[in-house]
C-alpha cells in the first residue's frame, strides 16, 4: 500500500461560500473549517481557543445552524453556506452593538462564537425566552465570566431587530 505523503499533492479544489463570497481554493483533507476561513481566507474574527471543540470559540454558521469550525473539515463543506462574525456588520445586524451596549465582552475573545451562535438562536426564534437562551449559548466558554451579560445582549438584540423590521 502506498502512503501519501503532504508533498504528493494530496489537495483538492473546493469552492467555499463564505458570507457570499464564493473562494476557490486548494484545501488538504486534514485542513479544518476554522484554519481556512482565519489562517487561509484571513477572517480573522472567527477564534481558536481549544481546538476541541470544547469552547466555543470558532462558532460559524453554516446552512443556518451554529456550527465548531474547528471541528470540521474544509473539504466536507464544498456547496454549504457559512457565514462568520464579520457578516454581521454588512448585514446591519445588531448583535455586535448591542453586546458592546450590555457590557457583554470583557478580552472580547468569546465574544465572535458567542455572537454567532446567539445570531443562529435569534435567527430560528425571534422573541426567546431567557431559558432558551441559556441553552443555546451553553456550549460557548468566557473566560471572563461575564455569561449574565449575554443573556441581557441577547435580549436586546432580539428588542432591536424586532424593531427594525416594523
Amino acid at each position: 500500500m502506498v502512503q501519501k505523503h503532504q508533498d504528493d499533492g494530496g489537495g483538492k479544489k473546493i469552492t467555499l461560500k463564505i458570507n457570499d463570497n464564493e473562494y476557490s481554493m486548494v484545501v488538504e483533507p486534514h485542513w479544518t473549517l476554522r484554519e481556512v476561513i482565519h489562517d487561509k481566507l484571513g477572517l480573522t474574527g472567527t477564534k481558536e481557543m481549544c481546538d476541541k471543540g470544547a469552547c466555543g470559540s470558532c462558532t460559524v454558521i453554516m446552512d443556518g445552524r451554529p456550527i465548531l469550525s474547528c471541528m470540521t473539515l474544509a473539504i466536507e463543506c464544498e456547496g454549504r453556506e457559512i457565514e462568520t462574525v464579520e457578516n454581521l456588520e454588512v448585514v446591519g445586524n445588531p448583535l455586535v452593538e448591542a453586546y458592546a451596549d450590555n457590557h457583554a465582552m470583557q478580552c472580547g475573545y468569546c465574544t465572535p462564537g458567542f455572537v454567532m451562535t446567539a445570531k443562529a438562536l435569534l435567527d430560528r426564534n425571534p422573541d426567546p425566552a431567557v431559558e432558551q437562551i441559556k441553552d443555546a449559548l451553553e456550549g460557548n466558554i468566557c473566560r471572563c465570566g461575564t455569561y449574565p451579560a449575554h443573556i441581557d445582549a441577547v435580549l436586546d438584540a432580539a428588542k432591536r431587530l424586532e424593531g427594525g423590521k416594523k
